[in-house]
């Protein structure tokens, strides 16, 4: 009898207390139109029936695989879970959210054709579990939804996560070579990203969207505190030192507002020189901001060597002060970097 071959795709699908959603979550996998493909359920130490529920689908369907663990945190799950994977290629799923029925098949069709990209999201639908879901979180997913080829998702990569993480598919040897993902206290989805583009490999999005990513309130990223705003902001510094940071370069910000004073403490925090804060506020010009003196834009230009961040919130904004930059000879990516 020969080998059973490699399934073209593993899910890897991390569930802690899901019963309320997993049963949509499992059949919208079920009724994938690639049928190839397996899920790898890692049963984090769930209390609420999810295990039961698990027990039924892996049953019904062989593509199912099911680990227990005790609760030991979504890290961990993946790991495992990836751990455990047969194939060349792994799709990321949440237990509340639901997957469109071509979603792996266009995934893995793309990263098939596509040997250059290593990590591939697609578009998001925002839905709640009840009432409306939060103005943040929509917020959010229009914007990385207009992030779709590799060079939109590497300029605002230190904005925010430009992936949502389960509409992700990524090649395995990629995950492997990165080490897998990182547990500490801060978003390991995030991390992953960072790290994935200190070591050279490049996203994509396919332009479809083909996930239902549903808010409810007992999400992780809602409540968990690694994914609070400051440690989003404390892994960015931790990379931009290995990187762009390198050395003993000196920073100009661009935008005195909270975002950009936020920035100035923790740079300050971390030892580094803040040289200037920019400003087109002429109510501002030629005070200072925590010590710091604020130029105008035409100022910007008296910080030679110096690491440049557009620290606003709004993406007009933002694309106003590449455009500035540019005019000053500032180079997007190396010399200025957009932050949030």
């Amino acid at each position: 009898m020969g080998t059973k071959q490699h399934p073209l795709v593993s899910v890897l699908l991390p569930v802690r207390d899901a019963a309320d959603t997993l049963e949509d979550c499992l059949l919208s996998l079920a009724v994938q139109s690639l049928t190839d493909h397996e899920v790898i359920a890692v049963d984090d130490g769930s209390a609420d029936g999810s295990g039961a529920l698990l027990d039924d689908a892996a049953r019904r369907d062989r593509r199912i695989r099911l680990l227990r663990t005790p609760p030991r945190g979504l890290v961990a799950a993946l790991n495992l879970a990836a751990g455990e994977a047969r194939a060349e290629l792994l799709a990321r799923m949440d237990a509340d959210d639901l997957a469109d029925e071509r979603r792996l098949e266009l995934q893995a069709a793309r990263l098939r054709r596509d040997p250059e990209t290593a990590i591939l999201g697609c578009r998001v639908r925002v839905t709640a579990l009840s009432g409306a879901p939060g103005a943040g979180m929509t917020s959010y997913a229009d914007w990385q939804n207009g992030l779709v080829d590799h060079d939109a998702i590497a300029r605002d990569l230190w904005v925010e996560s430009p992936l949502v993480h389960p509409s992700v598919m990524l090649r395995a040897v990629a995950l492997r070579g990165l080490g897998g993902y990182r547990d500490f206290a801060g978003p390991e989805d995030y991390d992953l990203w960072l790290r994935a583009a200190a070591a050279g490999l490049r996203f994509g999005k396919v332009p479809e969207t083909l996930l239902d990513w549903r808010d409810r309130p007992g999400r992780l990223t809602r409540g968990d505190p690694r994914y609070r705003a400051d440690r989003f902001r404390a892994l960015k510094l931790e990379h931009l030192e290995s990187g762009p940071l390198a050395g003993q370069r000196g920073v100009v910000i661009w935008g005195g507002g909270p975002i950009g004073k936020g920035w100035a403490r923790a740079l300050a925090g971390g030892g580094h020189r803040v040289e200037a804060f920019v400003e087109v506020d002429s109510r501002k010009l030629g005070g200072t901001i925590h010590g710091i003196p604020v130029v105008p834009v035409s100022g910007a230009a008296g910080y030679p060597g110096a690491l440049h961040l557009a620290a606003v919130g709004q993406p007009g904004a933002r694309a106003r002060i590449r455009e500035e930059a540019a005019r000053l000879g500032l180079e997007d990516g190396r010399d200025l970097i957009a932050v949030a």
